[in-house]
Formats: C-alpha cells, structure tokens, sequence
C-alpha cells in the first residue's frame, strides 16, 4: 500500500492548488495564507485528505 502523503502529490488538482497558492502568495503576499488555502480548496475541488495535507504543510510556511 501506498503512503497518503505519496498518493497526494500524485493529484493533479492538489499540484494546481499548491502552484495556485504559491503564485497567489507571490502577487498578494498582504493576503492570510489560511484564507488562500481555503479559497484552492474550493477552486480545486480537493478531497478531504488533500485539504489537511494543504493545512498541514502549507499554512505556517512563509513566501
């Protein structure tokens, strides 16, 4: 059986959301990561798994 974590990066939708967040980050860094992360979600359409791995990994890290 495959890690979550190495069935998540496979997502194409999760690999958008996270270049999403980057650029976005980049171009509005005034933005709240939190509220970022929550808007790819969203526009990502991502699983419940993808999510927390999002939560997990990206909402303390800095641009």
């Amino acid at each position: 059986m495959t890690a979550p974590d190495t069935l998540l990066t496979s997502s194409t939708s999760l690999q958008k959301a996270v270049a999403w967040i980057g650029e976005t980050m980049r171009q509005h860094p005034e933005k709240q990561r939190s509220k970022v992360i929550a808007e790819a979600e969203l526009r990502f359409d991502l699983t419940p798994a993808e999510c927390e791995f999002l939560n997990r990994n990206f909402k303390e890290i800095g641009c």
